[in-house]
């Protein structure tokens, strides 16, 4: 089976020291030929000359519609046909792209978004956001213009199926491939692109017009993207609550976990002499580092003993100094260690008796399952995916309550028995539902199903429709044949009985055969006969009666 793999890097969510998803599929399905796309790399950048005064105006007519789409709110439904009516001028004569960097393209832009009926919810534009804007939606549509819409040898239409990894611009090549040549494609979200555009635009130093439409056009390619795609493959159930709320076809969809290497990975080694918490991530305020703190305080006082392990890099300036001045308003920051970007992801478990999760929202399970698979015990915030991917085998606490956290927290610390039972059944639970094999086995059935229900040569034309003719339609000579009207010798029939009609192919062996295959004479086999034929054989019947 041929399958191209579209991506908007080489190597999406690769690990340190480890190969990417992307490699472990496609490692994992060496019976399938997988042929890579990369909307980033493999994409130029817009070259040549702009097209003439004609082509020009389409171009314009075209661009302004789909920006309509975009813009205008009675139009949004129409955004799937205008996005390929732009694909179609950029097969065509390959001035899209030119075209999308002109001054031409600006002023079009500015026409309507500016034009009465737009949605100005986000305010007026400025003449520097509309310079912005235009260069950002050309980045977007450049995956238009790719040179791999053809059936020859590396072209989409060759393909069998297209596999989407990340969904975004990457879906843009697939929509298509299965707008031109029927290529169904799968969409594969390890967190929805949607979800992360909103999270990336909304720190993004673009004024608010230019987020707003570019937040616009994400939200309809992926709108787009989720009616067209055959099967979408969320990376959890949490993404796929995400995904039918934005639209998608909640019998389309079907959870596969991203697998891991390090299921194979040996357990943590004996726990630390002193009682430890452990607690890894961004030093943020969405992973909120500052409940952990406030409800080690809460452990500290129970258990003068304990310490607290911090375990990442502060990706908000300043942030590490904000934790450790809350640590020393808490008194605790003798115990509280902040240990920086860990060496490897096995150490940083190990240094702690019991894992915690304090984040006001978890989206990705990769984390967590993590820490499952070193053996310790782990007390996450019910936020996201803990629920999902944690289930019975750890505590769950609601988010910004550091008693309830500092609680969770004592239990695991004063039972050594059931910290040994919760850790062995998460790592249990990792290995199943994270191992590198149960992904490859879904994705082998999910390719064997698209491919059974889509014909491998899609044609517009109606296929033909087997036993729509009986079996002597096949054996007859169906081919052209004069028809000579003569009279046909019938015996009268009695004068008191009915008149006896002879039925077509009734004729004796030596009349068939002198006749070329018919039965009576003029008569084709079947009942088959031209127009003079038929009536010859009728005029000579009734003048023998």
């Amino acid at each position: 089976m041929r399958v191209a793999l579209l991506t908007e890097g080489v190597r999406p969510h690769a690990p340190r020291g480890t190969g990417g998803w992307c490699d472990r599929l496609v490692d994992g399905l060496r019976e399938h030929d997988f042929e890579r796309y990369d909307v980033r790399t493999g994409v130029p950048r817009p070259a040549g000359r702009t097209p003439g005064a004609l082509r020009g105006r389409r171009h314009a007519a075209a661009y302004e519609q789909f920006v309509r789409a975009l813009l205008h709110p009675v139009d949004r439904a129409a955004f799937g046909p205008r996005l390929y009516r732009l694909a179609d001028l950029a097969r065509a004569d390959r001035a899209l792209p030119a075209f999308l960097v002109s001054a031409h393209a600006r002023r079009v832009l500015e026409r309507v978004w500016r034009a009465p009926g737009a949605d100005t919810s986000a305010g007026r534009p400025l003449v520097c956001d509309v310079l912005v804007a235009a260069d950002l939606l050309e980045r977007c549509l450049r995956p238009l213009s790719a040179p791999w819409y053809g059936t020859a040898p590396g072209g989409l239409g060759a393909a069998d199926l297209c596999h989407v990894v990340g969904g975004g611009p990457a879906a843009l090549p697939a929509l298509v491939a299965k707008q031109l040549h029927g290529v169904p494609f799968v969409v594969t979200e390890h967190g929805p692109h949607l979800r992360e555009q909103y999270l990336d635009y909304h720190g993004a130093r673009h004024r608010w017009p230019v987020r707003a439409l570019l937040l616009a056009f994400f939200r309809a390619l992926t709108e787009e993207t989720y009616r067209q795609a055959a099967i979408l493959t969320p990376g959890s159930a949490h993404d796929q609550r995400w995904q039918v709320r934005c639209g998608a076809d909640p019998a389309r969809t079907r959870v596969v976990y991203e697998g891991t290497p390090a299921v194979d990975r040996p357990a943590a080694g004996p726990e630390p002499a002193a009682p430890t918490l452990v607690w890894a991530g961004a030093l943020e305020p969405g992973r909120d580092p500052g409940l952990a703190l406030h409800a080690f305080a809460g452990v500290r006082a129970e258990l003068p003993a304990a310490r607290l392990v911090v375990h990442g890099e502060e990706t908000v300036p300043g942030y590490r100094a904000h934790c450790a001045a809350v640590a020393e308003r808490l008194g605790v920051a003798g115990a509280v260690e902040f240990a920086g970007r860990p060496r490897s992801a096995d150490g940083v478990w190990a240094d702690g008796t019991v894992v915690v999760f304090s984040a006001l929202s978890q989206r990705r399970p990769g984390p967590l399952a993590d820490a499952m698979l070193s053996g310790r015990a782990v007390v996450a915030t019910d936020v996201g995916v803990a629920r999902e991917v944690l289930g019975p085998t750890g505590l769950l606490v609601p988010p910004r309550e550091p008693r309830a956290l500092a609680g969770a927290c004592l239990a695991l610390l004063r039972d050594e028995e059931r910290r040994a039972r919760l850790g062995l059944a998460g790592r249990l639970r990792a290995q199943e539902r994270f191992a590198v094999e149960p992904v490859t086995g879904a994705f082998r059935e999910i390719y064997l199903e698209l491919v059974s229900h889509w014909p491998a040569f899609p044609t517009p034309a109606p296929a033909p429709r087997p036993f729509t003719r009986p079996a002597e339609y096949w054996l007859t000579d169906r081919g052209p044949a004069p028809v000579t009207a003569r009279p046909a010798a019938v015996t009268p029939a009695p004068a008191a009985g009915p008149a006896i009609v002879p039925r077509a192919g009734a004729a004796t062996a030596s009349a068939g055969a002198s006749s070329g295959g018919r039965g009576v004479e003029g008569v084709p086999s079947g009942g088959r006969a031209g127009a003079a034929g038929a009536a010859g054989w009728a005029g000579a019947f009734a003048e023998a009666l």
